[in-house]
């Protein structure tokens, strides 16, 4: 398994973030070759090497080349922009991802359509690039997770487009009101908009564990170099999962206890929570106060998904209190292969555990699928199935 962990201990922008791909081993030919497919001129990327308090690292400078031609865009403009180039189409969905963020986020502060979000300092040429680029970087990365430390944020104030704002910038107050931060270890804006997009359009879990082994160590360097902490984004590439084949998650676990409700509509409860994210949902029979029969609902979640999971069980169960704690879960790998058999293909899925496969299982719907098809029983096919591994 290949993980890339962002530690953002001085916060994160998108040049300090293209810098710190370059510096992990992101080809810059790649990545100018790959903004050049945007079909837009005048900006240009400038690499070099830098420093801050002693940290060596990469530092990624957007270049505008004739600041006053720089347009300032809506978001069809951008999505019309990144659509009609011939990058890839995950580096396009990744980058219209990322943009949508800003969008959401801009719209809800100014109470207006996201279609009709200026977006000032966001749509000019600098900020395309970071982000096009954060997206052509994890594409060349090719990882399989994605993991962050809980973002800093900063404290102070900052000078935005509608005049002087406390840290966080309203915007990026916003993007980052589902995930994990920190605030107050420097006096200016730490993570900008375009930096904390970046993160909750790519990451799928905010902790300060890191359970895998670290292969590489990079530095993004900022353009500030204003305070004792050194203004840097540091990352680290795993390229495997640690010893023994298992990975360590943070999470989160909802539980309430339900002895007055029907019980045809745990169905759609349930039904409701897996589509918002849930990653397991579960009833324990329970006798609660005079001695009535009840079920405990237990939902396990991640941080980022815990206030809409506890949103849908106040509105669709009758639960009226709940209790949520963190907790850790330890997954072991798993592959999925796909085998031929002479009943037909079949996906076979195998978890590993200190580098041996411990359990190997058919894909149900297939299982079903090929029973069906032969007249045969689920337990004749899986026969046929394991004889043929």
């Amino acid at each position: 398994m290949r993980i890339l962990y962002y530690d953002c201990f001085a916060g994160i922008s998108g040049d300090m973030n293209l810098g710190a791909m370059i510096d992990l081993g992101v080809d810059p030919e790649f990545l100018i070759d790959g903004l050049k497919k945007l079909n837009i001129e005048g900006f240009r990327l400038e690499i070099s090497s830098d420093s801050r308090r002693g940290i060596s690292g990469t530092k990624a400078t957007v270049v505008i080349e004739n600041q006053e031609n720089e347009k300032h865009r809506h978001l069809r403009h951008i999505e019309e922009l990144i659509n009609q180039s011939s990058l890839s189409e995950s580096i396009k969905a990744t980058s219209i991802r990322i943009f949508d963020l800003i969008a959401e986020a801009e719209a809800k502060v100014h109470q207006i359509d996201k279609q009709r979000v200026h977006f000032h300092e966001v749509g000019a040429l600098d900020s395309i690039a970071d982000i096009v680029g954060a997206a052509i970087c994890l594409d060349y990365l090719k990882v399989d997770r994605v993991i962050s430390s809980p973002i800093q944020l900063g404290g102070g104030t900052v000078k935005c487009a509608h005049g002087i704002m406390p840290v966080p910038a309203p915007a990026t107050a916003e993007i980052v009101r589902h995930v994990p931060v920190k605030s107050g270890l420097v006096n200016h804006e730490a993570t900008t908009p375009t930096g904390a997009a970046i993160l909750v359009a790519i990451v799928g879990e905010f902790t300060e564990q890191i359970n895998f082994q670290i292969h590489k160590i990079a530095y993004g360097i900022g353009q500030r170099d204003i305070s004792d902490l050194p203004n840097v984004l540091r990352v680290y590439l795993s390229d495997d999962s640690i010893t023994d084949h298992t990975t360590a998650e943070g999470a989160m676990m909802v539980e309430c206890n339900i002895d007055d409700m029907n019980p045809e509509w745990y169905d759609l409860l349930f039904e409701k929570l897996f589509e918002a994210g849930a990653r397991d949902v579960f009833l324990t029979p329970v006798i609660m106060k005079k001695s009535r029969p009840g079920n405990r609902l237990c939902v396990l979640c991640s941080k980022s998904t815990v206030d809409d999971v506890k949103s849908l069980i106040f509105n669709y169960s009758t639960s009226i209190g709940l209790v949520c704690y963190e907790v850790s879960k330890t997954v072991l790998e798993r592959q999925e292969k796909e085998l031929v058999t002479e009943l037909g293909a079949i996906r076979i899925k195998s978890s590993y555990f200190e580098g041996r496969e411990i359990h190997a299982k058919p894909e149900y719907d297939d299982l079903k699928k090929i029973a069906l098809k032969h007249g045969l029983s689920l337990s004749e096919v899986e026969k046929i199935v394991f004889k043929n591994r």
